[in-house]
């Protein structure tokens, strides 16, 4: 016989063999375990608002990085377009250079004679000698009106006397403006007094020079020499100032990611830090599970009352992928790859990718098909199809209906979206072939028959390899995202 009492090799006692525990005892572990449980999953059921909400912090951070991408973009294409219209407006002013010089000689020798015959207009005065029929009496009356010189009038005209009465009266037009009339000055008085006018501004024309002086001609052409190389070095520098704005950009950009990077790398490290303590809460909860399950096997039956809160404790945990694009923190092989809290769902179900979204287009499909739920195929103008034909496509209408605003509606939302599954677009195409091939075989009027086949051939073939294609895609998905009644049992 063996003596339990012996004493053990490193020297400690041995344990004594312990009393069966009262059911009061019993009652009390399970209760302590079962409420132990529930305070984990109380804990462990914000997991999945936890996750949302990280997936949606991923979502705007990648729209942060897009609109610093986009505003980089924009920027240098704003520099570039700058840069070009820069070099266009210098080349276009150096090239019209070249005919500078010849405008600005013709402006500057319009300049000098002018002066020249102002000039001479005003050295040639009025005197009785060279007007026929004017004294000086006349002379002196144009003189206090401010006319003595050729230059003081340009004009003469008839117009009415200025109190109405007496008919029309000579008018003298002064240069520096309004016109005058002097008594005694008519018809036979004007209009010698304007053709001796007219010979003393030809008289100026012809005195008035016809070149320009040399060093005229000189500072003409250093005026436009200095422009040239004032262009070209403006032209020379366009590139080097481009150059600066996009270094600046770049700059700009650079320090826009870089603190972008940090926020998103410390939001990360929180989000593992909590993600792992979720993982450390499913890890407890499985293991608490354990024990409970342990302690029902050894005891047994602790009693009606705690019976179905024993049973929720040890319902199994719901298993799901975790979502796109959020690593766990935990080693794979853990306990925690295999707990999740949201129900495990195959590829046609809706997965959030930043920035991508399913098309409006769908909307052309989905209405077509929603008609011809209505009308049918084939019951156009006066033609009539075959009652099983009428029903069989709105049935077929509806089908599609219904899972084209399954697919799409999901995925045109803010939190879900995504873009449509792989093959959706062939078979939409193959069922919408195949409705017109329904349409052609109910035609009574025309012979189609020929081409209905060849579109029922197509129609088919499309709809197998969207079918094929999804199915694919299905068995990818669940292959990189393995859910788990496997582990919820292990």
């Amino acid at each position: 016989m063996i003596d339990n009492t012996a004493p053990r090799r490193d020297g400690s006692a041995p344990a004594l063999p312990s009393a069966a525990p009262s059911p009061s005892d019993v009652r009390a572990e399970r209760r302590r375990l079962i409420e132990s449980i529930g305070a984990l999953r109380r804990l462990l059921s914000k997991r999945r608002a936890f996750e949302v909400a990280d997936q949606r912090r991923l979502n705007h951070e990648a729209r942060r990085h897009n609109r610093v991408e986009a505003t980089h973009d924009k920027a240098l294409h704003r520099i570039h377009e700058e840069q070009a219209r820069q070099e266009a407006s210098l080349t276009h002013q150096l090239n019209a250079l070249d005919g500078e010089r010849e405008r600005q000689e013709t402006q500057a020798l319009a300049l000098l004679r002018r002066h020249s015959i102002e000039r001479a207009l005003s050295s040639t005065y009025l005197t009785a000698s060279e007007v026929s029929g004017i004294g000086n009496g006349l002379i002196r009356s144009l003189a206090a009106q401010g006319i003595r010189t050729a230059a003081d009038f340009h004009k003469v005209s008839w117009e009415k006397a200025p109190n109405g009465k007496g008919g029309d009266v000579l008018y003298i037009h002064r240069t520096k403006g309004g016109k005058v009339h002097i008594n005694g000055i008519g018809e036979h008085r004007g209009r010698p007094l304007l053709e001796w006018r007219r010979a003393a501004l030809t008289r100026a024309e012809a005195r008035a020079p016809h070149k320009l002086p040399p060093d005229e001609r000189h500072r003409i052409v250093e005026i436009i020499e200095a422009e040239r190389v004032r262009l070209r070095a403006e032209l020379a520098k366009a590139p080097q100032t481009a150059e600066t704005a996009r270094a600046e950009a770049v700059r700009l950009r650079t320090e826009a990611l870089d603190l972008l990077t940090a926020a998103t790398g410390e939001a990360a490290r929180l989000a593992a830090v909590r993600r792992a303590e979720f993982d450390a809460m499913a890890e407890k909860l499985l293991d608490l599970q354990s024990q409970l399950s342990a302690h029902v096997d050894t005891y047994g039956d602790a009693g009606r009352r705690v019976r179905r809160a024993q049973n929720r404790a040890l319902r199994p945990i719901p298993q799901a992928s975790p979502l796109p694009g959020i690593p766990s923190p935990r080693t794979p092989g853990s306990a925690t790859a295999r707990v999740g809290f949201t129900k495990a769902t195959d590829r046609t179900d809706p997965h959030p990718i930043p920035g991508v979204r399913a098309s409006p287009g769908w909307l052309v499909p989905i209405l077509y098909f929603c008609l011809t739920t209505v009308v049918g195929v084939g019951e156009l103008g006066d033609n009539t199809a075959h009652p099983s034909m009428m029903i069989a496509s709105r049935l077929v209408a509806l089908a599609a209906t219904a899972e084209l605003l399954r697919l799409w509606l999901p995925r045109i939302r803010t939190r879900t979206a995504g873009p449509m599954p792989d093959g959706t677009g062939w078979q939409t195409s193959g069922v919408f072939l195949a409705l017109t091939a329904a349409g052609m075989f109910e035609d009574e009027k025309s012979d189609v028959f020929g081409a209905a086949c060849v579109v029922s051939v197509l129609a088919a073939v499309l709809f197998l390899a969207g079918t094929g294609s999804r199915i694919v895609e299905a068995e990818d998905h669940a292959g990189k995202n393995p859910t788990s009644r496997d582990g919820a049992a292990t």
